[in-house]
């Protein structure tokens, strides 16, 4: 009887599949990536072990094409957590193995392995080459020094002399390696800033407990230095021969921790991951993971091969992108601390913001919670944050005479401004005053934002969808009416950027967000803001976080209100997040720091709370909130989403879903209901929320009810779930 394989697939179906292996084929070890047939197409797959027997006759079974590698592409550790995520978040095995994977990897042709490491052997590092071998003399050196070397990096004339380092004549002196080792000997990290008092007390609390898995959570203030702190323990981790692992939230941060990290441990081999890559450079960073000293990435970082991991760090850990929000809705720092606990490495949560669910289980002693209150630099002090009452004050697209005023002195100063506005474009719609229209997205819910053209080389103006990113021109009349007087109905980036340039005609001003920055374009940018080329800074969120401009010393805040009318509950704790991350940016050096914040609301509590800096007291107050309301973190929830082509569809399949449901005491199932945003590229949505005070009888109910689901015939909608959802 042939062998059997079984191989996981990228497919909506919870299983694996059987496959025979051909005679004279020899069986793939587990995590190599396999072709195989799949109806009329083929697939890569991933090969997980033989089976004696299979429900399909042995007659019956299709062949396996072709093993892509020998060697295992997932490694034990990743097949593990992969494992993990397909059972609390109930998604298919095969499509989070494939999906954990750069593009290039998972397709049908053969990928190239990247080019092997030229590593010093213990009798190279003693040896002495003869006074005639001076080329093989200074590689050798030079791998003394750096403990490896790439072959692609490495010369011709190098590539010949390095094959007689590792001829068996020379003793070998030097081996090829498909994985770079642990660069023990890497030179010390570079000179750094003496520790505050606060973080060396931190690090005194904290060393001691990075031999084995805790999670740790770092609160400190902006400012405080928690890079700094992160960095010493990095420093501890890799001089013991491991590997780190540092999340971050966003592609734009990457450019400056690079760069940081870089300096601070010359010698070291660093890797970044991302989206913002190219494929092949995504594809080797990956490959090369597995024999780097530091991973510095986006959410998707977290199931990269570091076989070594003895950290992870997640910095700001608060921030919402470490959820993905399609496919597998995985949080990347709750799979972040189960990746630490199976491999038995401590994971540092860090932020000034901390979500509620850590800062939940830091109170209730499960997490370790660090405090530092103090910024790092001694003259520095947290900024005096200011509210401007807009009510009955005249505003010029949207900025208060106060703030500009403000701005004006900051220019006059030769200090450096930021205008915080979390609304890219021009004007969040087109309106016309004579028949109330709203420039109406024809394919969901929302409106169209109006985005001017940025430069005369560019086409004129557009109105753009931000959800399913559908883009038009701009009517020449009111498509209702006929009436030709359409106006820009509120603010963005772009009608702020330009108000600004009218009004403070001098200032070098930047615009910040999707439409302006590319990856790339970060560490110019932070080259400009330092150099003082750039007075005013105008962007998004992101740049809310993470960056760090010592002359930067007013935060200007408009449009801050939407929130506290949201009816999505964790709307508060984002916004008191926001605004702090943001009044971050102001006054980090020796020069005092400003924010000043527009809002109808001033005696809103959270706004006391904030000029207080008072973020624990805050947090308490919300947490007390949610207890009396049976919210998260308090409680578990999981939310069924359905999309149809009609609404009418979609709460049909929910009302069938709820129809369905196991009996469970403990667990709570609400009414179907539209969605928020209720239509997204033509698909109309809706939801269906399950929520248990205890996560394990959220678990078992949904184990039970996930075959139900399946079954329900016919498919009238498309569905997933969302375990632990953040968005509604």
């Amino acid at each position: 009887m042939p062998p059997i394989i079984q191989v996981a697939l990228d497919t909506p179906l919870p299983r694996l599949f059987d496959y025979r292996v051909p005679e004279g084929q020899d069986i793939p070890p587990v995590g190599a990536l396999v072709e195989v047939p799949f109806g009329r197409t083929r697939q890569i797959g991933v090969a997980l072990g033989t089976t004696d027997s299979s429900l399909i006759e042995t007659g019956k079974l299709r062949d396996l094409l072709r093993v892509l590698d020998d060697r295992p592409a997932i490694s034990a550790d990743i097949l593990r957590l992969a494992q993990f995520c397909a059972d609390y978040y109930h998604y298919p095995l095969g499509a989070i193995l494939l999906s954990s994977l750069p593009p290039r990897l998972r397709r049908a042709a053969p990928f190239t392995t990247p080019a092997p490491w030229l590593v010093v052997t213990e009798a190279g590092r003693l040896a002495a080459p003869p006074a005639r071998a001076q080329a093989q003399r200074v590689l050798l050196d030079t791998l003394k020094i750096s403990a490896q070397a790439r072959s692609a990096l490495l010369e011709k004339k190098q590539g010949r002399h390095a094959s007689t380092l590792v001829a068996a004549g020379w003793a070998g002196w030097a081996s090829w390696a498909q994985v770079a080792p642990a660069s023990r000997d890497a030179p010390a990290s570079a000179p750094h800033p003496e520790a505050t008092p606060e973080q060396q007390a931190a690090l005194d609390t904290l060393l001691p407990t990075m031999s084995c898995f805790g999670v740790h959570l770092v609160h400190g203030v902006t400012g405080c230095g928690k890079t700094e702190l992160y960095l010493r323990l990095i420093d501890h981790a890799l001089r013991a021969g491991r590997q780190c692992l540092v999340l971050i939230p966003e592609i734009a941060l990457t450019p400056q921790l690079e760069q940081h990290f870089r300096a601070r441990f010359p010698g070291r081999h660093i890797v970044t991951l991302h989206s913002g890559l190219a494929e092949k450079a995504r594809a080797e960073n990956w490959l090369a993971s597995a024999g780097c000293d530091m991973l510095i990435g986006t959410r998707l970082s977290v199931f990269a091969p570091l076989p070594r991991l003895g950290l992870i760090v997640v910095d700001e850990e608060h921030d919402g992108s470490f959820k993905q929000q399609d496919g597998l809705r995985y949080s990347a720092r709750d799979v972040a601390i189960t990746r630490g606990k199976q491999m038995n490495a401590p994971v540092v949560l860090g932020s000034a913001t901390p979500s509620l669910e850590s800062y939940a289980q830091a109170l209730n002693g499960r997490y370790q919670l660090i405090e530092l209150k103090q910024r790092a630099i001694r003259q520095a002090r947290l900024p005096d944050i200011r509210l401007i009452d807009l009510k009955h004050l005249p505003l010029d697209n949207g900025l208060s005479h106060a703030a500009v005023q403000a701005l004006a002195d900051t220019l006059a100063r030769g200090e450096q401004s930021l205008v915080f506005l979390n609304r890219r474009g021009y004007a969040p719609a087109l309106y016309c005053p004579s028949c109330a229209w709203v420039s109406p997205c024809p394919h969901c819910s929302g409106r169209l934002v109006l985005h001017r053209a940025t430069s005369p080389t560019r086409r004129a103006a557009r109105l753009k969808c931000h959800h399913c990113g559908h883009e038009t021109g701009v009517p020449a009349v009111c498509p209702g009416c006929g009436n030709p007087d359409l106006k820009a109905l509120g603010q963005g980036t772009q009608r702020v950027e330009e108000t600004l340039a009218t009004l403070l005609p001098d200032a070098r001003i930047r615009r910040i967000d999707r439409d302006t920055m590319r990856p790339r374009a970060w560490a110019e940018l932070g080259h400009a803001v330092r150099t003082r080329e750039v007075d005013i800074l105008v962007g998004t969120q992101m740049l809310a976080k993470g960056h760090d401009f010592p002359d930067m010393t007013l935060a200007v805040i408009l449009d801050t209100d939407g929130a506290l009318y949201s009816p999505d509950f964790r709307a508060t704790e984002r916004l008191f997040a926001q605004l702090m991350q943001v009044s971050g940016r102001a006054g980090r050096a020796d020069k005092p720091g400003q924010v000043l914040i527009q809002t109808a609301f001033p005696d809103h509590p959270l706004f006391r709370y904030l000029q207080r800096h008072d973020y624990a007291g805050y947090a308490r107050e919300l947490l007390k909130e949610r207890t009396q309301l049976d919210l998260p973190p308090v409680t578990r929830q999981v939310l069924l989403r359905a999309e149809a082509v009609s609404m009418d569809a979609a709460l049909a399949f929910l009302r069938r879903a709820a129809g369905c449901v196991p009996a469970r005491p403990q667990v709570s199932v609400f009414n179907p209901t539209p969605a928020p945003m209720a239509r997204v590229a033509n698909l109309e949505r809706a939801q269906l929320l399950i929520q248990s005070t205890t996560r394990q009888a959220l678990q078992g109910f949904v184990r039970d009810w996930r075959p139900a689901l399946e079954n329900i015939k016919p498919r009238i909608a498309r569905w997933s779930l969302d375990v632990d959802p953040l968005v509604f």
